[in-house]
Order: structure tokens, then sequence, then C-alpha cells
């Protein structure tokens, strides 16, 4: 099997794409790679605390690579700190890096291009499942998340917090896609079969930050 990285969100699809990796014969996830900001010490973009993280990677039985990137980061900063993660994976035996993308072409073609010639192959296990059915099927697998970041240009800034189920689906606007994946949201992954168990969180206080909308989680005893 091949030895390969999880390009790890925190987020449903990142989490979906680690568990039908884990049904495949032909990899082997072996680590989960995150960025965190350095300064507020949260999963980068998704929003949430960095010990929700530390548990996420508990529970999926892996270890954890972090990325810390400075706040504001430029594309170059970024693209300096990710380029040394790649060499640390290929002195270490991987050979490819996985990432929960689903149909952005722009961000495959981004992810090929900086990966090439690096020694590590890019694999994309969620890509093109069509998104109404991918949700269904996430769901009904026990995939269980919360919203911690909004879009409010594309979404009210109240579903920050919400649980993404089948009832927030139904009241999403025909613009948005059912998984978010035109930055419409973010999310946490509390629960599914990729964890050993669940992440009982409750929503904390929502601010409105940089031109979105965030909902701190609180993990509950």
């Amino acid at each position: 099997m091949k030895k390969i990285l999880l390009s790890w969100s925190g987020g449903k699809d990142s989490a979906w794409a680690l568990h039908l990796l884990r049904q495949s014969s032909e990899y082997e996830v072996a680590a989960l790679l995150t960025t965190v900001n350095e300064k507020f010490r949260r999963v980068a973009i998704h929003g949430f605390r960095e010990e929700l993280l530390d548990r996420q990677a508990q529970l999926a039985g892996l270890p954890l690579w972090k990325i810390d990137l400075p706040f504001p980061c430029s594309n170059e900063e970024y693209e300096t700190r990710m380029s040394a993660a790649c060499l640390r994976a290929v002195r270490e035996g991987f050979t490819g890096v996985a990432f929960g993308d689903l149909f952005l072409e722009d961000i495959r073609a981004y992810r090929i291009a900086k990966l090439a010639g690096t020694g590590l192959e890019p694999i994309f296990p969620v890509w093109g499942i069509p998104t109404d059915r991918l949700a269904g099927e996430m769901m009904a697998g026990g995939l269980r998340a919360r919203l911690t970041c909004v879009d409010p240009r594309k979404l009210p800034a109240e579903f920050a917090g919400r649980e993404w189920d089948h009832a927030l689906l139904d009241e999403l606007p025909a613009t948005v896609d059912p998984c978010g994946e035109n930055g419409e949201f973010h999310s946490f992954c509390w629960a599914g079969p990729m964890f050993s168990s669940e992440i009982p969180v409750q929503t904390g206080e929502r601010v409105l930050r940089d031109g979105f909308s965030y909902a701190d989680m609180i993990a509950q005893s």
C-alpha cells in the first residue's frame, strides 16, 4: 500500500475522504496535515480551536502534522511552508497527498501543479461525486458536523454554529452548494466512522471577523 498524507481541515469533506481512503487497498493514510493560524491557534479558514483538532487526530488514531501560518499570511509564505512539509514527507517515505476537494477545477489544478516534481502523488478520493448525493451518503454513514464559518454574502450569518443536517440542507438557498464547496461555509466534523468516538460540542459565541461569520465550537465534558 502507498503511504500517504491527508490534507485535513477538520471539516466534513476531509473527514469523509479519510473514511473512503481507509476502505481502499491502494492507500494507507499515515498522517494528517493541517494548517493552523499561529496567532489565534485555530485551524486556518475553518476557525475552530486547536484543542478540537488535536482531539480529532487522537480519535482518528493518526499523527498530526501542523503547519503554523502567520496572520495575515501571504500566498508566498504559505507555499514556502507547504513545500517544507512536502520535503519532510518524501524523507519519511510518503508517496502522496490526498485532498477533500469536490469539484473546483482551479483548486485541483493548483494542487497538481504544486506537487509536480516533488515525488508526491495528488489524490482526490471524493472528487466528482455529485454534492447532493455526497451529502446524503455522509449523513447516512454517520458523519456529523457543525458549521464553523459562513460567508454572509452567500448565506445568512446565523447559519454559523448550526448542525449540518437534512434540516439545514432544506433551508439552504438554491444558489448554495449542499457541501459548501464554493466557499459558502466551512465545518467541524465531530462524529463519524473515521473516529473511535464522538467529540460532543456546543456552539459558543458567534462573531463577524474579516467579512465572515464564525461560530466558536466548545467541547462538552
